[in-house]
């Protein structure tokens, strides 16, 4: 092990270390090595987003001591950028193992540094912890969890004031502030209780009564109130709002999976909590097709992502991907809204330079303001901020299975995805249709796009350093063609630069830096290559397109993009 390394076990073992934690270094140097340098070799980096970790002893893993250094961080920020303000922090957590002990690590730091400190009674959905920071008038919050990943992670979100997760220039001088603090001596543990104030009800039935005013057509859901809905939270915490939600909006069949139903960090059902993936989905499936449901809808752990499953044109069930979902979604609040005559002439939606460009076209042909910035909700939310008092946001929403309808949450919010996709749902079985059916005329409206990505996971010491290389020699030697279609631009992102690769023009992006890359192709096709910033892994992002002209041609053109999409794979030599 190098120096540094063993400096950090040095410290641990000599420290104000818990006598438990000091126990299990011991045993990792006699029984895994391996493991106790992987648990010290760096710190677990506080990055934009805040933590994200394996559990377990070390500074590189989420435990009491790296959660309560941050917090004392992220503190120290608060009260340097409201010197003169009252500060009130919100607080939640997800299912996952040690959420509970996190959130309460987290705080009692907080409030030990005289911060009002609101908490969460028990484990509550990510979304309604960016509601009650809103709500409450709260300067910053954090909800412990790891969203999707396996259950040996768990996290820590910090958010501003305004509800989003951190950007500039809190996102970095938040990390700065955490950098200074060098030992848990640093760290106020306890002091502070009285500033800590338990929530729970009343701020579930104010979140509850905010969604069910995103309905649109609340009129068809009291026609259509049997719609045959299947449920599940996949051992997370969408059970606590989910079903309630559905109440409020009228719908009185819904079938939640039981096996999934109990709140469960260790995810026994499943390899991934993840409703991008289909196992995970499985179980609900089966109930779906057992009770012919009408449509299938799981959320992740913190209740952030929703899947959706549906009968497609043939009465097969499906998986929607997060691109198809979105563009139902966004067509649905702008279709609907202008139907129904509530469309302003300031609407306006976000989506992210990774996600389907079919949403810009809807958005065109229907006259409303669309807006593309970064990967992730934070940025949705912060041109949202920008934009407010000017434009009326409509919903905003990416490929990542996350929609951010209405501008009371700040941060994508899988509980209103759910009751809004129920709805459209509701709204197309009263034409005697399905959710596919409608997809496919959206196709022949807007054009066939279809877009898939894959994930290369890199691991252990060496992983960062693999993905770099990866994204420099793409950045330094950009492919002169894909799959036999010539490479006509290069979206740089990091360098803010945008290239037409025939002419030799260049052009200014007017976006935030940040690693990504995006090769434009002759026939339309794009391809996006981004390194995750919480995970070891790199995802390639692919998106193609085509006409469709009815419903029969369905089949045919769906091949011919998949094929085009393996052939992209293939000539990149991803695979």
């Amino acid at each position: 092990m190098d120096a540094s390394t063993l400096k950090n076990i040095d410290t641990w073992l000599s420290g104000n270390y818990d006598a438990a934690t000091k126990q299990s270094i011991e045993k990792l140097k006699l029984e895994n090595p391996n493991d106790l340098e992987e648990s010290f070799y760096r710190s677990l980096e506080f990055g934009t987003g805040g933590l994200r970790g394996i559990m377990g002893v070390g500074t590189n893993r989420m435990n009491k001591y790296t959660v309560g250094m941050a917090t004392q961080g992220f503190a120290n920020y608060l009260k340097k950028s409201f010197s003169n303000e009252e500060i009130r922090v919100a607080i939640a957590h997800d299912s996952r193992n040690n959420s509970r002990f996190f959130a309460e690590t987290t705080a009692n730091v907080f409030a030990s540094n005289g911060i009002k400190v609101f908490l969460f009674e028990a484990l509550r959905p990510t979304p309604e912890l960016s509601f009650a920071i809103r709500t409450l008038g709260c300067k910053g919050g954090v909800v412990c969890t790891a969203s999707h990943n396996p259950k040996e992670y768990n996290g820590y979100k910090a958010y501003w004031d305004d509800g989003a997760q951190l950007v500039p220039p809190h996102d970095k001088n938040v990390i700065k502030e955490v950098e200074l603090i060098q030992s848990v001596d640093d760290v106020k543990w306890s002091g502070g209780e009285k500033n800590i104030t338990i929530i729970g009800k009343e701020m579930d039935d104010q979140y509850i009564k905010m969604v069910k005013e995103l309905s649109v057509y609340p009129e068809i859901i009291v026609k259509q109130h049997d719609l045959k809905i299947v449920y599940t939270p996949i051992h997370g915490t969408g059970i606590m709002l989910v079903p309630k939600v559905l109440q409020a909006f009228g719908f009185t069949n819904v079938h939640v999976v039981e096996e999934q139903a109990t709140p469960d960090g260790n995810f026994p059902t499943v390899v991934y909590p993840n409703p991008e993936e289909t196992e995970t989905m499985s179980i609900g499936l089966q109930k779906a097709k057992f009770l012919n449901a009408d449509i299938l809808l799981g959320t992740d752990p913190d209740a952030d992502r929703v899947g959706v499953g549906v009968k497609n044109h043939k009465g097969e069930w499906v998986l929607m991907n997060g691109n198809q979902t979105a563009v139902l979604a966004f067509a649905y609040m702008i279709e609907a809204r202008k139907n129904k005559g509530i469309a302003k002439p300031n609407d306006m939606v976000i989506s992210t330079i990774v996600t389907t460009e079919m949403i810009n076209e809807v958005a065109k042909q229907n006259n409303v303001a669309c807006y593309n910035v970064l990967t992730g909700f934070k940025w949705i939310a912060s041109l949202l901020k920008e934009k407010e008092g000017k434009e009326n946001y409509i919903v905003g929403g990416e490929e990542s299975f996350g929609l951010m309808i209405g501008d009371k949450v700040r941060d994508k919010d899988a509980v209103s995805a759910v009751a809004l996709l129920c709805e459209m749902a509701a709204v197309e079985k009263n034409n005697g249709r399905t959710l596919f059916d409608k997809m496919i005329d959206l196709y022949i409206k807007y054009g066939f796009y279809y877009e898939t990505l894959i994930s290369i996971t890199k691991k252990g010491m060496n992983g960062s350093k693999e993905i770099a290389d990866m994204m420099e020699g793409y950045r330094n030697n950009p492919p002169s063609s894909i799959n036999g279609s010539k490479v006509v631009q290069l979206l740089d992102y990091e360098l803010s630069v945008g290239k037409n690769l025939i002419t030799g023009e260049s052009w200014k992006i007017e976006l935030p830096k940040s690693n990504v890359l995006q090769f434009i192709t002759e026939d339309g096709s794009k391809i996006s290559a981004r390194p995750s910033g919480t995970e070891p892994k790199i995802k390639f992002y692919f998106s193609v397109k085509t006409t469709l002209n009815n419903k029969t041609e369905f089949e045919e053109k769906y091949a011919l993009l998949q094929n085009k999409i393996k052939g992209i794979i293939e000539s990149m030599q991803l695979k």
